[in-house]
């Protein structure tokens, strides 16, 4: 069951995550679908058609893509839309008004947004190589408008006044550089998911790790922990050793699924004993091990209260029906020792309850 938990958190962060990530190629998408509809208004106001129709269409197509991440279509096919529309737009420009009016930029502001999405987009080696690729293909476009630029004049000889070329300029300029901000913005954001994503991952699997899969206790290797921080902290704790009498019994007459739900059953009530007081843990087999960082006079009345509760509670499974007992070994640490030590005479209390009767909480007032 806190496996299948497990699983699920997991899921539900993937799709948190997926959602994510659409809206930001949309908040991508919808910024460069902005600005295409502010030049289409200022090229209506120079009355260049050409370039009118260019970003209509261009408007068309983001709109477009938009919808096909809306449809959680191909991610990769919306990117190289993009990518050529923006160059194909620059050529556009220049080749119409001339390199002037600052159009090119939005070609240096593919760079970053190319690694961007083919390192999100793409694995392997592969993704370093098309970034690459199309980082120099934005660079010989930049270099062609420059070219083309200087070799032929403009199409469309624009009569205007210093300050409404500066102003387009600006324009332009801020487009780009609100572009770069954006896409560094969003890989920000990405690079946190992905930390976040790790962290929680490790997270669940140091859990895992440290969680006895059948009980939900910690495991030998996290209480071996626990144990060397009680004993640096030089702070008074004992330890109890708690094993299930005749469980070999309940395993060969009712079989082990039944074995299993007296396990867990047991090692729910003893955390629900425990709680802030210790540490609970599957020793081994039936064997379960508690570090309580109380007194041996609480530890004991602890321990009792798990002893009356176990065999207080019928266990059950399917349609059978069963009580049983715990027989647990309280010893105090002592100054000096070795932890090994401490739990050495917990198991010898434990193995003298064993021999006496069972069913029983013995400390150092109950042996010779």
């Amino acid at each position: 069951m806190k496996n299948i938990l497990e699983k699920e958190k997991i899921i539900n962060f993937l799709r948190r995550h997926i959602v994510r990530d659409s809206f930001r190629y949309n908040l991508i998408i919808y910024s460069i679908t902005l600005v295409h509809v502010v030049l289409v208004l200022l090229f209506c106001l120079l009355n260049i058609f050409p370039l009118v129709l260019f970003n209509i269409g261009s408007v068309i197509i983001y709109l477009c893509c938009a919808n096909t991440i809306r449809l959680k279509g191909s991610l990769i096919n919306v990117f190289f839309t993009t990518y050529v529309e923006i160059i194909a737009h620059s050529f556009v420009a220049t080749i119409c008004i001339g390199w002037r009016f600052g159009f090119p930029q939005y070609i240096i502001g593919l760079i970053p947004f190319g690694y961007y999405m083919c390192y999100t987009l793409m694995t392997g080696i592969r993704k370093y190589v098309i970034a690459t690729v199309l980082g120099v293909a934005a660079f010989c476009s930049f270099i062609g408008c420059r070219t083309i630029s200087l070799w032929s004049g403009a199409i469309y000889e624009l009569d205007v006044s210093k300050f409404a070329e500066l102003g387009i300029y600006i324009f332009n300029s801020i487009c780009n550089f609100g572009f770069l901000l954006l896409v560094t913005f969003v890989f920000v954001m990405e690079m946190h998911e992905a930390t976040v994503k790790l962290s929680s991952q490790n997270a669940i699997l140091d859990k895992l790790a440290s969680i006895d899969p059948l009980t939900g206790l910690y495991n030998r290797r996290s209480m071996q922990v626990f144990l060397n921080h009680a004993l640096e902290s030089d702070e008074a704790f004992c330890l109890v050793m708690c094993d299930i009498d005749n469980f070999k019994k309940v395993n060969d007459t009712y079989g082990h699924d039944f074995g299993d739900i007296v396990l867990k059953d047991i090692a729910r009530i003893i955390q629900q004993q425990v709680k802030d007081h210790g540490y609970v843990c599957r020793w081994g087999g039936e064997e379960i091990l508690i570090l309580s960082n109380d007194r041996l006079d609480h530890t004991c009345r602890i321990a009792e209260n798990i002893r009356r509760n176990v065999a207080d509670h019928i266990f059950h499974f399917q349609d059978k029906f069963i009580r049983c007992s715990l027989t647990l070994g309280v010893a105090a640490h002592k100054s000096g020792n070795s932890v090994e030590d401490t739990i050495m005479h917990a198991d010898s209390r434990l193995y003298y309850g064993k021999q006496h009767g069972k069913n029983r909480v013995v400390s150092s007032h109950d042996t010779p």
